[in-house]
């Protein structure tokens, strides 16, 4: 499951939730500037990892997800790499969901690290997840119904999953045009529409989506925007290249 994958995520409107505590204030600032300096993450993860043996408080729980994320898809250099920072943010989330029931970030990123560990580890071999997914999809749906990133989440679940396990290209795409109401400039989503787009035979609709994707100027999220989603923008219009 591609989860986003681009989780994924309009990190800048998951931010604005969290309180400010002094580490959980650095991720609220590195969450969409990480492209400058992508080893500060690392830090961040190893003293939010520190932070949360000493004061396992919610929001050092849920920045520790959200940061775990980010790593796994920028800092990790394999596959076992990936799997073990996935795991610790699907972890750290779930503590939250604990103390938190009620808190859309957490299930919001519980969510979004075990589909990316799902993604990773193979569909076939990660089909119990698929459940787990669709339930904390829908509450935070439940939470929040304005929560952007969840848009983003669901589309890429119902783009990804095969039919036959519960996969809609409808629903996906409907999922991500309602998200993309409520943050036009989220351009992980805009990525998640196109390449929906093109499972359904509408190509040029796609190349619409996707060059748009690479002429925004002020993406919800620069990091995200310039380490992954003009990136991915860019190599799907290379493979459309030639095709009607």
């Amino acid at each position: 499951m591609r989860v986003v994958l681009a989780a994924a995520l309009l990190l800048a409107a998951v931010a604005s939730a969290w309180a400010q505590s002094p580490l959980v204030a650095q991720v609220r600032v590195w969450a969409t500037r990480y492209h400058e300096e992508p080893t500060r993450i690392d830090k961040l993860r190893a003293d939010l990892d520190e932070a949360i043996r000493a004061d396992p408080h919610v929001d050092n729980l849920i920045a520790l997800a959200q940061v775990c994320f980010i790593w796994g898809d920028i800092r990790a250099r394999t596959s076992a790499d990936k799997l073990s920072a996935y795991e610790q943010g699907r972890e750290a989330a779930r503590r939250a969901m604990e103390l938190a029931p009620r808190n859309v970030l957490a299930h919001f990123w519980y969510a979004t690290n075990t589909g990316r560990w799902g993604q990773t580890k193979g569909v076939v071999r990660s089909l119990f997840l698929l459940s787990t997914v669709k339930q904390e999809i829908a509450t935070v749906f439940e939470l929040d119904p304005r929560f952007p990133p969840g848009y983003s989440l669901a589309g890429n679940v119902y783009s990804e999953v095969p039919e036959m396990l519960g996969g809609n290209l409808d629903r996906a795409e409907q999922m991500f045009r309602n998200g993309l109401m409520l943050e036009p400039k989220f351009t992980g989503m805009r990525v998640g529409l196109a390449k929906t787009l093109i499972k359904k035979g509408r190509l040029a609709e796609a190349r619409k989506e996707l060059e748009a994707v690479l002429a925004e100027r002020a993406p919800a999220n620069l990091a995200d925007w310039t380490l992954k989603d003009s990136v991915h923008a860019r190599e799907i219009l290379a493979s459309m290249s030639g095709k009607p």
